[in-house]
């Protein structure tokens, strides 16, 4: 540097450049031991570079909703409640979440405020492109994480359509939100727990206690009105409006932050251990291609 200073202007500009230039490039991609962030918006381009590769390129979209949720819980509880799992899960085995997606099915909840809820056909364009970008970027194992019972069924028909043209990517589909026992005892007398009721109340006190009103959760019933009479095996769209009518089901007001964590911690270990088994996994791309391949010569197959 000080042969620098003893040149012309130019020549000094010169040297520096090329002093300083070593520095900058050895900071552009992050060493392997660099904590990265999971999420997908907060990474530089490098970083995310970084990042598919620690993560085997398994990314997670965390699929949620805005919809209604009772009188005392905000309308994008789903979204909130499926992020915030998505994100502690991803820190503790690494991979990059996809930002808020909330692009899904909610036909039953447009005639409450707030409800977005988007065509058929958009739905599954959107999903497809999402996808089909993420794979670009190097996203070959795509974990669908849904936060939402509306999705349950669009889903899982959205990842069995992946068979109807080659991909290079993977579509996996996690739909496992509440435990089906153990934890603290529930205090809620409901026969049905759908729907911002104490399951759900309990784990929004966890994601985010803030936009929680607990206090409001009595102002409306979530019972069940049982307003139609059809066999339980006959299905309706209807269905859903015809039992809550206010958007409701279950008991808020019986939640409890004991509830909550038991809950949410059982939602994070559970994608945890999903995410260490699709990194784990190498067949399913093999097979899948090996499908398109034959589907593409039926006549080829051998029995």
């Amino acid at each position: 540097m000080r042969n620098c200073m003893r040149t012309s202007t130019l020549a000094a500009l010169l040297c520096l450049t090329f002093v300083v230039r070593p520095q900058f490039v050895s900071a552009q991609s992050a060493p392997s031991s660099t904590k990265l962030s999971v999420r997908w918006e907060e990474l530089t381009a490098s970083d995310f570079r970084e990042g598919i590769r620690r993560s085997q390129g398994t990314c997670l979209l965390s699929f949620g909703i805005l919809e209604k949720h009772g009188p005392h819980l905000p309308l994008g509880t789903d979204l909130l409640d499926v992020r915030y799992a998505a994100l502690h899960a991803a820190e503790q085995e690494y991979a990059i979440v996809f930002p808020e997606y909330y692009f899904g099915q909610i036909a039953e909840a447009r005639h409450e405020p707030g409800t977005i809820a988007y065509s058929r056909s958009l739905q599954l364009g959107l999903l497809q492109e999402t996808t089909d970008e993420m794979a670009r970027n190097g996203c070959k194992k795509v974990l669908i994480v849904n936060g939402h019972g509306g999705n349950e069924h669009l889903l899982p028909y959205f990842a069995q359509t992946q068979l109807d043209k080659p991909h290079d990517y993977v579509v996996y589909v996690f739909d496992e939100r509440t435990p089906a026992s153990g934890g603290p005892p529930k205090r809620s007398k409901e026969k049905v727990d759908w729907h911002a009721g104490e399951d759900e109340t309990s784990k929004m006190m966890i994601a985010r206690p803030d936009t929680v009103h607990l206090d409001r959760a009595n102002q409306e019933s979530g019972a069940d009105q049982a307003r139609q009479k059809i066999p339980d095996d006959v299905y309706t769209g209807i269905w859903w409006y015809t039992r809550f009518p206010y958007h409701y089901s279950g008991d808020g007001s019986a939640a409890t932050k004991e509830l909550g964590e038991f809950q949410m911690n059982w939602w994070i270990d559970m994608l945890v251990k999903t995410i260490r088994a699709i990194k784990a996994a190498d067949v399913s791309l093999k097979l899948q291609n090996e499908f398109y391949e034959k589907s593409a010569h039926p006549l080829d197959t051998q029995p």
